[in-house]
């Protein structure tokens, strides 16, 4: 796994107590839930952070936590990393292996996912989306790889069916605005080109 972002040890260069001392760490690549694992010293996991409705959680070897919305401005992903360093260094939670976060790590699904993501509550309304979401991805060539709809403003792990990339989308970005289709470069690297993916789908020729 290669690293994202990198935070020097912070506070006085001699340190009275390790335990208190803020911890250099680092945030390792997502993971296919949009996970990041927050990692110090010898590929050691304290935690992972991940959004979920413009909140920030993260989860540890003592349970999820939610963090809430970061300040204005300040990156929520670098919020969570440096609240599970300080946890850490005040000894309130535990480090796993990094070895052992890449083997219990989520792997796609080759077959149907459930309709809502479990996070969804099941009702009348979140019911009548996932059917109009995953109708959308039919007509748009997409294809749902680890949960169900997770709702309109949270990372989807899909599959591109016209060139087999995969990775998160959000289904507000899928639906196009105001009756148009969405964007015909699909996703980065511009999928097969936008001349073919209008003449693929039938929806960019109504």
């Amino acid at each position: 796994m290669t690293t994202r972002t990198t935070h020097p040890p912070e506070g006085p260069a001699e340190e009275a107590s390790a335990k208190r001392a803020p911890l250099p760490y680092r945030i390792g690549d997502p993971d296919i839930a949009s996970r990041y694992p927050v990692i110090i010293g010898d590929d050691r996991v304290i935690g992972w952070a991940y959004r979920w409705h413009r909140d920030w959680y993260v989860f540890t070897t003592e349970g999820e936590h939610n963090l809430r919305r970061p300040p204005k401005g300040s990156p929520g992903v670098e919020e969570a990393a440096a609240h599970l360093a300080a946890e850490y260094a005040a000894g309130r939670i535990g480090a796993v292996p990094l070895a052992q976060v890449l083997t219990e790590a989520p792997a796609p699904l080759y077959g149907p996912v459930p309709l809502l993501h479990p996070r969804m509550p099941v009702d009348a309304r979140n019911i009548r989306s996932a059917l109009t979401a995953f109708e959308g991805l039919r007509v748009h060539r997409w294809r749902a790889t680890l949960t169900g709809f997770p709702g309109s403003d949270n990372h989807w792990p899909l599959l591109c069916e016209l060139c087999g990339w995969s990775g998160p989308k959000f289904w507000s970005h899928l639906r196009g605005r105001n009756g148009e289709p969405p964007s015909a470069r699909r996703h980065k690297g511009g999928c097969i080109g936008e001349d073919q993916v209008r003449e693929l789908i039938s929806a960019y020729q109504q």
